[in-house]
């Protein structure tokens, strides 16, 4: 279910192992359309292509939380469906994410739903300022307003519609990690090493790993937090669990969850080079019943998020293709291009991985590649 580049490398390393594949997307130029056996050209919710889908395919995953939860119980029906319509629906709505991290016994941002004008008017002080998002359909910075008063907060909720929102208390973030965790329909659950992320105008742009200023114990202590959220759910398959870090009452940093994907996630991607088994290798087996291993960090990474804006450097119109072969020239350079036909400023047409005998000598490179393709450094 879903035809973008999540699907696409979800695809690759299903053929990889010798699947055949099936996507359901109504976009006749989707990644993963493209490459894989079947691509039903059709609306999730479409009952004709949803049946087609259940005859042609054994089970069934998806890889964008935006996907309707009825199509997936109507397909839950026939066929294993993983992750299930439950989990999904809880990782589409801001408020109940919340509250489900808070039955896994995980803590995050203080918060107050706000869904009408008394919500509004009886919102705590204590939460300004604060951040407001939309409850459902907000992604990559889209949907959420910064609000440092009540004014604000105000005319920010009257801005995105007086849509259900969340209100959470703006927190002073030490940095940014996330977990990538799979689990199995047997409840084995195995993590990737802890991912320290930056972001850039709500976009992730840079991935380390092993995350350079994280502490043993809080990584371990992360990867934890992202079992117990995915069990407290019963989850099957693979899960993002995003931490910010912060600093407790006494001054040592502690965790804070922040959100969750039910699919694989950009902040994996650098999986596909420096492990033993990649995101994608990991989703294919919870799909198929198959041993979930611990995987294993084989090479230092870092990985650059490569958006539309880089074909169009300087303003230059129309869009130019960056310098790929200055960038592959460096060693432990690992391109991934989507395969999107349009390139434009802030979509997602690629990433680029730099494996390295050492984290200082992968991020020289990496910061070389920035400097080659216009990027700002890290």
């Amino acid at each position: 279910m879903g035809g973008g580049q999540l699907g696409r490398m979800f695809v690759h390393a299903a053929q990889a192992m010798g699947y055949a594949t099936a996507v359901l997307d109504a976009d006749p130029t989707s990644p993963a359309g493209l490459v894989s056996h079947h691509h039903l050209l059709a609306a999730y919710t479409d009952t004709a292509a949803l049946a087609e889908l259940a005859r042609v395919a054994d089970a069934v995953t998806t890889e964008f939380e935006n996907v309707p939860a009825p199509a997936l119980r109507v397909l839950a029906e026939t066929r294993p469906v993983a992750p299930s319509a439950e989990a999904v629906a809880i990782c589409q709505d801001r408020a109940a994410e919340k509250a489900h991290f808070s039955r896994a016994g995980v803590p995050c941002a203080p918060y107050a739903v706000i869904d009408s004008e008394a919500a509004l008017a009886a919102a705590d002080e204590a939460l300004l300022p604060g951040i407001l998002k939309t409850a459902t359909l907000g992604y990559d910075g889209k949907g959420q307003a910064r609000v440092a008063d009540r004014a604000e907060l105000t005319s920010a909720w009257q801005r995105l519609g007086k849509a259900r929102c969340v209100l959470e208390r703006l927190l002073p973030l030490q940095r940014e990690l996330s977990v990538i965790v799979a689990r199995g329909a047997d409840g084995h659950a195995v993590t990737f090493p802890v991912q320290q992320n930056l972001h850039r105008d709500g976009i992730l742009a840079v991935t380390q790993v092993p995350a350079p200023d994280v502490p043993s114990s809080l990584a371990d202590e992360a990867a934890r937090c992202a079992k117990a959220i995915a069990a407290s759910m019963d989850y099957v398959g693979v899960l993002c669990v995003e931490f910010f870090v912060v600093a407790g009452a006494d001054g040592a940093p502690r965790l804070v969850a922040n959100e969750m994907a039910p699919r694989p996630h950009n902040s994996g991607h650098y999986t596909i080079d420096a492990c033993d088994v990649s995101q994608f290798d990991l989703q294919v087996r919870c799909m198929a019943g198959l041993p979930l291993v611990s995987p294993r960090l084989h090479s230092p990474a870092v990985m650059l998020n490569l958006l539309g804006d880089l074909w169009f450097v300087g303003g230059e119109a129309p869009a130019k293709a960056p310098r790929w072969v200055e960038v592959l020239a460096l060693p432990g350079a690992h391109l991934h291009l989507y395969g999107k036909t349009d390139a434009r400023p802030g979509r997602k047409m690629g990433h680029l991985t730099f494996t390295g005998a050492t984290p200082e000598d992968t991020r020289a490179l990496a910061l070389k590649a920035c400097a080659l393709l216009g990027l700002p450094a890290f």
